[in-house]
C-alpha cells in the first residue's frame, strides 16, 4: 500500500526456489579383490583422505591394498576404518571395487546398496544379472561413465596404460626362442624392423602405436573409421601406415606382421570378431597375438581368456595372449589412475546429497548405470539376460 501512496507501480517478482541440496555423509566399502591376479584397488590413501576429510566413512577390509603396495596402516593414518570381517566392508551403502562382483559378493549385498565396478561383459552369465537383480541393488559400470567431454574417462585412463604395456609384453614374448621368433621388436641398422599390425585407432591403438615406433617398429593401424585414422596420422605426424578395416588388406597385413594387437573397443555389448581362424593361420609361426579387448569378447576368433599366471597358449604356431586385466600388471600406477577418477565422482555424490540426486543431475555418471534398484537399463544387457529393461533416463524422469 505504501508503493501506491507513493506513485509506485508494484512490479511481480519471481518466486525464489530453494535450490540447496543436503550434503550426505556416505559410508564407502572397499573389499580386497579375490579375482585371480587383480591386484588394483579403487581408492588409495590419498583419496581416503580427501573423503574422510568431507566427513565420509571409507571402511577397507585389511589388504585391500596390498597388491598395489599399499598398507593398512597408510588407509588407517589416512582416515579409512580397516576391518577383518569381509562381508563388514560389503555393509557400506556404496561398494568400490575393480573387478566384477563374484557370486559370493553377491550374496553379501543388502537392497538399495550402489555397486560400483568393472562389468566385462564377455566374462559374464545371465545368472549374474539374475543375481544382482533380486537383491534390488543400483550398479555402476566404470566402462559406461563419461565425462563433461563426452568420453570414456576410465576407459582412456586404463587404455594409456594397456597401450603402453601391451608393446613391452609383445617384445618380452617375440624375443622367447620358444614361444616368438627370437628376435627383437623394433629396429636397428641392417636388420628389417619389426612389424606390429594394431587393430583399432582409439587410445589403446594410439599409446601402442607410440611406443611400438618409440622402438624403432613399422606399424600399421587398421580401424573402420576414416576420422580416427587421420587423428591417430595428425597426432603421430604421420609416421604410421593407416588402412580401414577390410579383409584382403588385413589378410596381407597379418602374413608378414610379427604382432597383432587387438584394439577394439564396443561401446556397447561385445567386441565384434574382426580376425577369423584362416588369418591367424597365415601368420608366420613364432608370431605374437594381443587381444586387449578379450573382456569384450575379444576380436581374434581364436581368442580365449588367460591369466596372468598362464597368460598364453599356442594356437597355429601362434603365440595368443588374452589376459583381461593387463593394468593388473602395474597395480600401483593403475590404482593411482583409477583414485585420480573415483574419488571425485564419490566427493560429488556427498555434495549432491545421494546417488539418485547425481544420477539425476550428471549425465555422464548416468551412463554407467546397468542396474538400478534391480531394473535392468542397458539394452544389450537385457536382451544378454532375458530379464525386462527400462531407459535409465526415464527412471530418473519419473524421480
Amino acid at each position: 500500500m505504501q508503493d501506491l501512496r507513493q506513485g509506485l507501480i508494484p512490479v511481480p517478482q519471481e518466486e525464489i526456489l530453494e535450490t540447496y541440496r543436503k550434503k550426505k555423509r556416505l559410508t564407502i566399502g572397499i573389499p580386497k579383490e579375490i579375482s585371480l591376479n587383480e591386484n588394483r584397488v579403487t581408492l588409495v590413501p590419498d583419496g581416503i583422505k580427501l573423503l574422510a576429510h568431507h566427513g565420509h566413512e571409507v571402511i577397507i577390509e585389511s589388504g585391500a591394498g596390498q597388491g598395489a603396495h599399499f598398507s593398512d596402516q597408510e588407509y588407517s593414518e589416512a582416515g579409512g576404518r580397516i576391518v577383518t570381517d569381509r562381508r563388514e566392508a560389503f555393509q557400506a551403502d556404496i561398494i568400490a571395487k575393480v573387478a566384477p562382483l563374484t557370486h559370493t559378493e553377491i550374496s553379501y549385498l543388502r537392497s538399495k546398496q550402489t555397486i560400483f565396478s568393472a562389468l566385462q561383459l564377455g566374462m559374464q552369465t545371465e545368472e549374474f544379472f539374475r543375481k544382482l537383480s533380486q537383491v534390488k541393488v543400483t550398479a555402476l559400470a566404470f566402462e559406461y561413465i563419461k565425462d563433461e567431454a563426452n568420453t570414456f574417462p576410465f576407459i582412456r585412463s586404463m587404455s594409456e596404460i594397456a597401450g603402453n604395456m601391451v608393446v613391452f609384453i609383445a617384445a618380452s614374448y617375440l624375443s622367447d626362442s620358444q614361444l616368438g621368433k627370437g628376435v627383437a621388436l623394433g629396429g636397428f641398422p641392417g636388420v628389417k624392423p619389426t612389424e606390429v599390425v594394431i587393430l583399432g585407432a582409439g587410445t589403446v591403438g594410439e599409446f601402442a602405436a607410440r611406443a611400438a615406433l618409440g622402438l624403432g617398429a613399422s606399424v600399421k593401424v587398421f580401424d573402420m573409421s576414416v576420422y580416427r585414422l587421420r587423428r591417430l596420422q595428425n597426432i603421430l605426424s604421420n609416421r604410421v601406415h593407416t588402412s580401414v578395416i577390410q579383409p584382403k588388406a588385413l589378410q596381407e597385413a597379418m602374413k608378414s606382421a610379427d604382432v597383432v594387437i587387438g584394439a577394439i573397443h564396443a561401446k556397447q555389448g561385445k567386441t565384434p570378431c574382426l580376425v577369423p581362424e584362416e588369418m591367424i593361420r597365415g601368420m608366420e609361426d613364432g608370431s605374437v597375438i594381443i587381444d586387449v579387448c578379450i573382456d569384450q569378447g575379444g576380436c581374434f576368433s581364436t581368442s580365449r581368456m588367460t591369466t596372468h599366471e598362464n597368460p598364453v597358449f599356442t594356437q597355429f604356431g601362434v603365440t595368443c595372449y588374452g589376459v583381461p586385466n593387463i593394468t593388473s600388471r602395474v597395480p600401483r600406477t593403475a590404482s593411482l589412475a583409477l583414485n585420480n577418477l573415483f574419488a571425485p565422482i564419490l566427493q560429488q555424490i556427498g555434495e549432491e546429497g545421494g546417488i539418485e540426486n547425481i544420477l539425476k543431475s550428471v549425465y555422464g555418471v548416468r551412463q554407467g548405470v546397468y542396474l538400478y534398484n534391480g531394473i535392468i537399463t542397458k539394452k544389450f544387457i537385457s536382451d544378454f539376460s532375458n530379464l525386462p529393461f527400462q531407459d535409465i533416463d526415464l527412471l530418473m524422469a519419473a524421480f
